[in-house]
């Protein structure tokens, strides 16, 4: 059975790049929206522009994994495919990480193409190289995970995606891409808090300047916490929309 679960989510997530993710449009809005937002915030205040880096990645990785995935699952839905999946020797959480393993393979593939470029031009000296991989990994796997969530919460393609952004578009301006949580208000400070994209700007953060391994730890901790709570919040839905 485990065997048969592993194998079905390889190829579940085969086929969902290959049907949804690996197509010009997103390619390049994956890459290029990120760098919209940075690049105007950047005009309007000019100055160290090393210190977008961070949020410019966790960006990236957020819409690339998420913007596909939360409309994806709903979309089989309605056509009928996610039920034609079940047939399959594979088990529902089995399925539906498979889902996830596209976004996460797509998300961290834009993404690596961002952080080449910003390498290139800002350069690669003194980075903590482990906490950056597992800060990039455990932030596509908690917004690939949202998500999913997002898109097995509702019952139609708009809206998957009018909710994803109102999840989103809140979490870009409060999780510390633009301004520093701890300039913001205290209330605000606390809604920060409960966003995975702040912790995942801080791990980020902490891996670029080059800090130990341990400053990151209590980051992604909560990201895989994040990650394991909405996955399995994920699968009781589904199991109660499929049931």
């Amino acid at each position: 059975m485990l065997a048969d679960n592993l194998r079905g989510m390889i190829y579940i997530g085969l086929k969902d790049l290959q049907a949804y993710y690996l197509k010009p449009p997103n390619i390049s809005w994956g890459i290029l929206f990120p760098f919209a937002f940075i690049l105007a915030f950047a005009i309007r205040n000019p100055g160290d522009l090393r210190g977008l880096i961070p949020g410019l990645l966790a960006l990236t990785i957020l819409f690339g994994t998420s913007s596909m995935e939360a409309i994806v699952i709903v979309f089989e839905r309605r056509i009928g495919s996610l039920e034609r999946l079940l047939l399959a020797p594979i088990s529902l959480p089995a399925l539906l990480a498979g889902k996830l393993l596209g976004g996460i393979v797509f998300g961290l593939s834009v993404t690596l193409v961002v952080l080449v470029i910003v390498l290139m031009v800002f350069g690669a000296t003194g980075i903590n190289w482990m906490l950056l991989v597992l800060a990039l990994l455990l932030s596509a796997t908690a917004f690939s995970a949202l998500g999913a969530f997002v898109s097995v919460a509702v019952r139609e393609v708009f809206e998957a995606q009018t909710l994803a952004n109102f999840i989103r578009f809140p979490m870009m301006f409060l999780g510390g891409i633009f301004v520093p949580v701890t300039t913001l208000p205290l209330w605000l400070q606390v809604m920060a808090r409960l966003l995975p994209l702040t912790y995942s700007v801080e791990a980020l953060q902490a891996a670029l300047s080059g800090e130990v391994f341990m400053a990151g730890v209590v980051d992604l901790a909560v990201l895989l916490g994040f990650t394991l709570v909405l996955f399995g919040l994920a699968v009781r839905v589904l199991a109660q929309r499929l049931g």
